[in-house]
């Protein structure tokens, strides 16, 4: 029996966190940090991020050099019997520089966008794979509107952080180091106007990151909650216009849309008081003055002058350009922040890739087995038996746990305390897939996917062939109304199977059951929608699967619950007795009363 991974195994970014699914050799990311997840993305690709710092030297050198070559200009001109060839070259070095420049920008941008799109990629598979791993205890907390803005704006922000918000503060700090050192070649009391403008922008960037950080964060969650509230209202569209609800639910969706928009009122407030271009303009004002003094003093030549001026004109770009960029990059870290906060939510179940994995026979005990959803007490000792090809009928009042009891079968929640066994292994010591891909469910609210019939009936089933899932169809009495369709099986569904009715649903997901052919089947009022005639076509092909399965039957439907072996009768999360409907019609005063109610 495999062992579970013990709490210390369980840490953020280790391989046996628990997950219900998980690829294999998947790349393991550090994700102790925002900051250091992103740097771990990018660490994979270690060349390119290597290839954009050397191509912004090499391109801020270049244009640098420029400004050198036209003060060499200068001072060739200003002097007697220069010649033209010498002008020529100085022109040609200018025309080299301008030729290189362009070249390591391209390199530069290039290296960098290849960075940004993996990133973005790479992030948005991380992010899905582990949503693919959670339990359904962690979606049943989530609101699918933030999700899906994290799945999709918070990732492409880490693309337009890296490109162009990164590769920009990197070609910046690059266009004030290397004019920084060629300013002190020229003269080394050139260098204090410079020196005192960095350490200015200095602080005046980073007290500007300090109030912009808190507006990015409130951005990043204003836009979740703005569009959970869109993703429900389209969703729910049917509810929304049978309750009049339109005018509502605009005055919402406008009262966050007007909230998003104030966060970036703020933004354009705090970019408006930006200092750091107030202080490049009074040291560029300063650097020329002491540059004309220095000139006057004979220590520096006319060219000097001008190459000096050129050179501290560079740094106009990085103090223009952090305006944006810094931003982008406080926003590109709020989103990291964001998908890790799901990424890194542990899961309660484990995928157990080493448990047991074999065919089940279909035995399932339950011992004195409680289970709480959000601390609400849902089921409260409940222990009995189910033999292999037993059909075993859950009824009671509702909510008094009966969907919640099969949902422990196949692992979808955990139990609190007590043991699910089934074929008398804990389903904890399962495989996780093994164990799930032989149980099958239909329910009452039947999920289809926006595909066509054939493949929502052939969901867990891949490469079963058109006869087997024709063969599925008619048994579930759904091949009539398919072939009615003009495509036939080839139809598409709408999203959610909104284009069929609530029976063809059903019949589709019936049909789906048949193909997988599972060992454990649980239905779970499964029939709610079907007409009574073809209903007893479909409990015919039941009964008759059914004798080679453990069948668990939720239901109400009183010809289906007489011919089970076995019934349970729960009530508020307690089996109060179980056995046949002549047993408990005998004994069972609450068995009386359900049957009563549904005569």
């Amino acid at each position: 029996m495999a062992s579970r991974p013990t709490n210390n195994a369980l840490k953020k970014g280790n391989p046996l966190t628990k997950k219900e699914f998980r690829l294999e050799n998947e790349y393991l990311y550090n994700r102790s940090g925002p900051v250091r997840w992103i740097i771990s993305h990018m660490l994979r690709y270690p060349l390119f991020p290597l290839v954009t710092i050397v191509a912004a030297i090499l391109n801020n050198l270049a244009y640098s050099y420029i400004q050198v070559f036209i003060g060499q200009g200068f001072d060739l001109i200003a002097s007697s019997g220069w010649r033209t060839a010498e002008l020529l070259a100085i022109a040609l070095g200018v025309i080299g520089s301008a030729i290189g420049q362009g070249v390591t920008g391209l390199l530069r941008n290039y290296s960098i966008e290849f960075v940004a799109q993996r990133v973005e990629r790479d992030a948005r598979d991380e992010l899905y794979v582990s949503l693919l791993g959670k339990s359904q205890t962690f979606h049943g907390r989530q609101r699918i509107g933030d999700i899906m803005a994290r799945a999709t704006n918070d990732v492409h922000m880490l693309n337009l952080m890296f490109s162009p918000g990164l590769m920009l503060i990197t070609d910046s700090l690059m266009a004030a180091v290397v004019p920084i050192i060629l300013i002190s070649r020229l003269q080394l009391r050139l260098l204090l106007v410079p020196c005192i403008f960095l350490t200015l922008l200095t602080i005046t960037v980073a007290d500007y990151n300090r109030r912009l950080k808190p507006v990015s964060v409130a951005q990043r969650e204003q836009f979740g909650t703005m569009n959970t509230g869109l993703a429900e209202a389209i969703a729910g569209i049917e509810v929304v216009k049978a309750n009049v609800q339109e005018r509502h639910e605009w005055e919402k969706f406008t009262q966050n849309a007007r909230l998003f928009r104030e966060y970036f009122v703020q933004q354009g407030e705090i970019q408006a008081r930006y200092l750091p271009m107030l202080m490049f303009s009074l040291c560029w004002a300063g650097a020329f003055l002491h540059a004309i003094l220095l000139w006057q003093a004979g220590s520096l030549t006319l060219g000097q002058v001008v190459t000096f001026m050129g050179l501290m004109g560079t740094l106009r770009f990085p103090t223009f350009i952090s305006i944006f960029s810094f931003n982008l990059v406080q926003l590109g870290i709020a989103s990291a922040e964001r998908i890790l906060e799901l990424i890194n939510t542990e899961t309660e179940l484990d995928e157990n890739p080493a448990g047991v994995a074999r065919p089940i026979r279909g035995e399932v005990v339950f011992e004195n087995v409680s289970f709480s959803y959000n601390g609400k007490p849902v089921l409260k000792n409940i222990s009995f038996a189910a033999r292999p090809g037993e059909t075993i009928a859950i009824v009671g009042q509702t909510g008094s746990g009966k969907s919640t009891l099969t949902w422990l079968i196949n692992c979808i929640f955990d139990v609190d305390s007590g043991r699910v066994l089934v074929d008398g292994v804990d389903v904890r010591d399962w495989n996780l897939e093994s164990l799930r891909s032989q149980i099958s469910t239909i329910e009452q609210d039947v999920f289809l996917f926006s595909r066509t019939v054939a493949e929502n009936i052939a969901f867990g089933c891949a490469n079963a062939s058109r006869e087997a899932i024709e063969r599925a169809a008619r048994e579930a009495q759904a091949h009539e109304f398919i072939t009615s369709f003009s495509d036939g099986y080839d139809t598409e569904v709408g999203e959610r199977g909104v284009t069929l009715s609530g029976g063809q649903r059903q019949r589709i997901a019936i049909a789906r059951a048949f193909l997988t052919n599972p060992r454990i089947l649980i239905l779970d009022d499964s029939t709610s929608a079907i007409d009574s005639a073809t209903e007893d076509q479909i409990q015919r092909a039941m009964r008759r699967i059914s004798r080679q399965r453990t069948t668990f039957l939720i239901t109400h439907r009183l010809s289906q619950i007489r011919w089970a072996d076995r019934i349970l009768v729960l009530r508020r999360g307690e089996l109060v007795d179980q056995g046949t409907h002549e047993e408990l019609m005998e004994r069972c005063p609450d068995y009386r009363r359900i049957f009563a109610r549904y005569d």
